[in-house]
C-alpha cells in the first residue's frame, strides 16, 4: 500500500479489524433525483442492505415488501423472502448497452446499480487493498477549508463497480470526504459523492451520509439536482 492508502485505512479503522469483519448490514434510505430519471422514484426509500465484505455480493430487502434483490458481478436474483424466485438475469451489466442518464430502469437493473454502487461504498477505503486494485496518489484538492490528498485507484476486471478508474478524497483526519466517478451504465455520466456523518461501529468508521452530485470540467460540482442522498439508520458490523 502507499502512504495515503496507509492512512485512510487506519483512520477507517485499520485492516486488522477489518479482516475479522464478514458484513455489515445497514438499515437506509436512498432518494434523489436519480431514481425519478429512472422510472424508480422511491423505490430505495426503505431498505436494509447486506453487504458481503469477503466477495462482492449484496442483498437488499425492500423493507414492507415480501421481495429483496440478490446482486453478484455476473447475476442479479429478485426473489421473495422464503427465497422463491421472482426474477433474474445473467450477466446483468450487458443489459445497460445504449443507457444514457435518463434511459428507464427495470427492477434488476435498478438492483444491479444499488448492488455495484453500494457493495463500493461501503467496502471502501479497505476494499482498494485486495489483490488487483492499482493505487496512485495525485495532486490534492482545495475544498472546503482544507486539503484532500487524492487517491486514484484502478479497479480490477473481475470489480464490478461504477467504472475501472476512481478518485478518493481524503482529508487530514484520513477519512473519506468524496468519492469522484464516472458512471459507464450510464453512459459515462459524472458523480462526486460526498460523505459525511462518521459513526464508529465496532471498530469500523463509517460515514452515515453521503450526497451526489454531477460534475464537469474539472471536478467542478453542478449543484443541482441532488442526484443521490444516502441516509444510514441502524448499522451491524459483524
Amino acid at each position: 500500500m502507499n502512504e495515503l492508502l496507509d492512512a485512510a485505512v487506519a483512520a477507517h479503522g485499520g485492516l486488522d479489524r477489518w479482516n475479522q469483519v464478514k458484513s455489515i448490514t445497514v438499515d437506509a434510505s436512498i432518494t434523489g433525483a436519480l431514481w425519478s430519471l429512472k422510472s424508480q422514484d422511491d423505490a430505495l426509500k426503505d431498505v436494509r442492505l447486506e453487504v458481503d465484505t469477503t466477495r462482492e455480493r449484496l442483498t437488499m430487502h425492500f423493507t414492507g415488501q415480501d421481495r429483496r434483490s440478490v446482486f453478484e458481478p455476473r447475476r442479479v436474483v429478485l426473489q421473495r423472502r422464503d427465497g422463491a424466485l421472482i426474477e433474474a438475469r445473467d450477466d446483468p451489466e450487458t443489459s445497460f448497452d445504449g443507457h444514457q442518464l435518463q434511459t428507464p430502469w427495470d427492477d434488476i437493473q435498478l438492483a444491479y446499480f444499488t448492488g455495484e454502487a453500494l457493495w463500493t461504498y461501503l467496502n471502501t477505503p479497505f476494499l482498494y487493498t485486495l489483490p488487483g486494485f492499482v493505487t496512485e496518489e495525485i495532486a490534492p484538492v482545495e475544498a472546503d477549508g482544507e486539503t484532500w490528498r487524492r487517491l486514484q485507484v484502478t479497479f480490477p476486471d473481475h470489480i464490478k463497480s461504477h467504472a475501472r478508474q476512481q478518485i478518493s478524497c481524503f482529508g487530514p483526519d484520513g477519512l473519506l470526504r468524496r468519492h469522484d466517478f464516472t458512471i459507464d451504465i450510464l453512459g459515462g455520466a459524472t458523480g462526486l459523492l460526498y460523505a459525511t456523518g462518521y459513526r464508529d461501529v465496532d471498530g469500523i468508521v463509517i460515514p452515515t451520509t453521503r450526497r451526489g452530485y454531477a460534475w464537469q470540467g474539472d471536478y467542478q460540482l453542478i449543484p443541482e439536482p441532488l442526484l443521490v442522498a444516502i441516509d444510514m439508520g441502524e448499522i451491524t458490523v459483524r
